[in-house]
């Protein structure tokens, strides 16, 4: 009698446990389908690499516990020190636009939560990412590295001086403001470069503008208004 009711409750407890990892991988499986096939999908998002990213990378990990579920939500969200993780499908078109491919090398300017980094990371061969702010750039680099990320390298520092020990890059993409392109993004890139960053005043209109480097010339396109945090430079953040 013991062994047939120990054998019927392992049974329950193996059901039980795999019900409730089931339960758990739903919980944000459907609703990042959701958001591929509704926000990225939808809105014209083709790069079959960028939709194969959205898809695998868990937006939920990158923003704070108490707002997952809020994670695939059609909107920007906070992820602390007045920063916050681009609308889903804005990180997507600023992937798409910059045309990458699995031989490429990337700098990231503005790490915040690490979503960014790793859709990068599930197409290019490396990123290069700079945070500013030492809180979000540490976590952002622990989170990046629990996940397995081998090919994703945070730095923390001025991103308006981008990375030049690890120049050129074939891409450059901006995840925060400036007033005016920094020169040393633009010297920092390839020939045939493209760069990807919103620029404007933080009141103002912000442009989202691509930029190539070719033959020596510079060749802009705005593509889509934006509104973006401002980019802050090292000077300013050891002020305030």
């Amino acid at each position: 009698m013991f062994k047939i009711t120990y054998f019927y409750f392992l049974l329950l407890l193996i059901f039980c446990t795999i019900s409730i990892g089931a339960s758990r991988k739903d919980l944000f499986t459907d609703p990042r389908e959701r958001m591929v096939t509704t926000q990225i999908i939808a809105r014209g998002i083709k790069d079959p690499r960028v939709i194969k990213a959205m898809r695998k990378v868990p937006r939920h990990l990158f923003v704070p516990e108490k707002i997952r579920g809020s994670a695939y939500d059609d909107r920007p969200l906070p992820i602390g020190e007045g920063q916050t993780i681009s609308q889903p499908y804005i990180v997507a078109f600023m992937s798409e636009v910059l045309d990458l491919s699995s031989r490429d090398r990337v700098l990231e300017i503005g790490t915040g939560s690490g979503y960014q980094a790793a859709i990068l990371a599930e197409i290019v061969r490396q990123v290069y990412t700079i945070e500013i702010r030492p809180g979000l750039g540490e976590t952002a680099r622990e989170r990046l590295k629990e996940m397995g990320y081998r090919n994703i390298f945070v730095k923390i520092g001025d991103g308006y001086k981008g990375w030049p020990e690890k120049a050129p890059f074939n891409a450059v993409i901006v995840t925060c403001a400036p007033e005016k392109i920094p020169r040393p993004l633009i010297d920092q890139l390839t020939e045939g470069g493209r760069m990807i960053i919103p620029v404007g005043e933080e009141r103002g209109i912000q442009e989202l503008i691509l930029l190539r480097k070719e033959k020596g010339m510079i060749i802009k396109k705005a593509v889509m208004s934006v509104v973006f945090v401002p980019m802050i430079k090292e000077e300013e953040i050891m002020v305030r």
